[in-house]
């Protein structure tokens, strides 16, 4: 619902064309994930400070679906393994957008946050990882706790920008 039909992370055609101004031919749909991200980008000071300081990037650019549902690329050990030469890759075409490397923030604990270690560890693609917790959760089970949650990401942001 959201960068599978848009291709821009944790953006959903409803982001894109009322935050972004990006006219599209999809619906007006959106998702929790981006819902979130887009409350953090307005609290931050809107589309053009965020997006002037921070680049969203992701660990695998492509998506992945087993029997009609969204595949996470580390909910599945066999796949992980596999897409790891290719995430690698994916990675490092983003550092050479010219983006910062003294801190990552990681959308997402767990099991996404330790393969994205993993290879920070072996290649030192970022001097310091930091890690958020991941908005659908947020969305799903902390919603009542929303703006402590943005917070946070403000916090995280505000710690990258001192790097």
């Amino acid at each position: 619902m959201g960068a599978g039909i848009t291709g821009v992370n944790f953006t959903a055609p409803r982001q894109l064309a009322q935050f972004l101004g990006i006219p599209h031919p999809w619906s007006d749909s959106s998702e929790l994930s981006a819902e979130f991200i887009y409350d953090v980008v307005s609290a931050y000071g809107g589309p053009i400070a965020f997006f002037s300081q921070f680049y969203l990037g992701s660990v695998s650019p492509i998506g992945f679906v087993r029997d009609g549902k969204n595949l996470n690329y580390y909910d599945d050990p066999l796949l992980q393994e596999r897409i790891r030469p290719y995430a690698l890759k994916q990675l490092k075409a983003q550092i050479d957008f010219g983006v910062r490397r003294s801190v990552a923030i990681c959308i997402g604990g767990d099991k996404n946050l330790k393969f994205l270690q993993a290879l920070n560890d072996e290649h030192k693609l970022f001097n310091e990882l930091r890690v958020v917790p991941h908005p659908r959760f947020i969305q799903q089970y902390r919603r009542s706790a929303k703006q402590s949650y943005v917070q946070q990401y403000l916090d995280e942001l505000l710690y990258c920008i001192k790097k």
